[in-house]
């Protein structure tokens, strides 16, 4: 096991934690009490909804990074694929729903999802 490995998806997995909840406390919520957001499809409800899944997206991108490295440490690949597989598949299902497929990212993130899924070596 490569403990620099284990280290970094430690430290992956506290940031994502922090960022996630420090973000939606002292800035979103604070962004999003102002009138001055801009309208997207006629009001700023699509705006927060983008700048709130996108926010947490990147907390989600460092926790599948986390759960790649740990394998990956262990010499797996094929687990470090479907992790990965994983990952990018929650990241298709956070912007389906929170933006009732209007963010066409989600099409991107569930694609990429099946081809490292189907990409990943016989285990």
């Amino acid at each position: 096991m490569n403990s620099w490995l284990m280290l970094a998806a430690f430290l992956l997995l506290m940031v994502g934690i922090a960022h996630s909840y420090l973000g939606e406390r002292f800035i979103l919520q604070r962004l999003f009490r102002r009138g001055d957001l801009p309208k997207l499809f006629g009001s700023d409800w699509f705006t927060r909804r983008t700048l709130r899944f996108a926010w947490h997206l990147t907390t989600v991108l460092w926790w599948g990074i986390a759960a790649v490295l740990i394998p990956i440490s262990n010499g797996s690949a094929r687990v470090a694929l479907l992790g990965l597989s994983v990952t990018f598949g929650v990241s298709g299902l956070i912007a389906l729903v929170a933006s009732r497929a209007r963010h066409l990212s989600w099409l991107l993130f569930l694609t990429v999802a099946a081809a490292l899924w189907l990409g990943a070596p016989a285990g």
